[in-house]
């Protein structure tokens, strides 16, 4: 059994879509970085192990990271889920990790990397927007995108009910890409491969609402 952790820094809406979805592997601990964020609470309600690690209380990234490396060592993780985690991890935490750290991003990537996603396809006018599961690398929003929920933008939304109707794509898809992993469907074979059911996956499965 696929034993996982989750990261977060918020409320964990997502990590709640993972709790709901009765996964084949097993969440194992819940770890954010701030000790008033809900996740924690949301764990606790399903009798999951939470850890809590002020990135405030170390003295550089390294530390932190080190520190968050060691408690997912002890609860012996295979997968480490980004869940609204808000901290940039340095390179060594990463590569420890290659091929076992999934994040989603509120883009259609390769576009709109990084922040304040839904306000930037505002102003560009893109008629599509969604979400991507992908695979953490060392550069920012750039590891192998695995699928993506797709919609069409409507035409009066603001930036705040755009990314209220991808907070909904993303609790379809996260765990949908989770359970792949899983249940052995979807496999990481170096960072220019993944294996989707046998084969190469060329592009990222998308799950439209258009």
């Amino acid at each position: 059994m696929t034993k996982i952790a989750v990261l977060v820094s918020g409320s964990g809406s997502n990590l709640q879509a993972l709790i709901d979805a009765n996964l084949s592997g097993k969440i194992v601990g819940v770890l954010s970085n701030r000790p008033n964020a809900y996740a924690l609470r949301r764990a606790q309600q399903a009798n999951i192990a939470t850890s809590v690690i002020e990135h405030k209380t170390f003295p550089s990234r390294e530390a932190f990271d080190a520190a968050m490396h060691q408690q997912l060592q002890a609860w012996d993780v295979d997968l480490v889920i980004l869940a609204g985690f808000m901290r940039i991890l340095t390179p060594t935490f990463v590569e420890a990790w290659e091929g076992k750290m999934l994040n989603i991003h509120p883009s259609l990537l390769p576009a709109y990397k990084g922040m304040h996603t839904h306000q930037r396809v505002l102003n560009t006018g893109d008629r599509l927007h969604g979400c991507t599961v992908h695979f953490v690398t060392a550069e920012l929003d750039a590891g192998q995108s695995l699928a993506q929920g797709v919609l069409t933008v409507p035409r009066f939304d603001d930036a705040e009910q755009l990314a209220d109707r991808v907070h909904v794509l993303e609790h379809l898809v996260y765990p949908q890409v989770v359970e792949w992993i899983c249940s052995g469907q979807l496999n990481y074979v170096s960072p220019q491969q993944v294996d989707f059911r046998g084969k190469p996956l060329l592009k990222p499965i998308q799950f439209c609402q258009l």
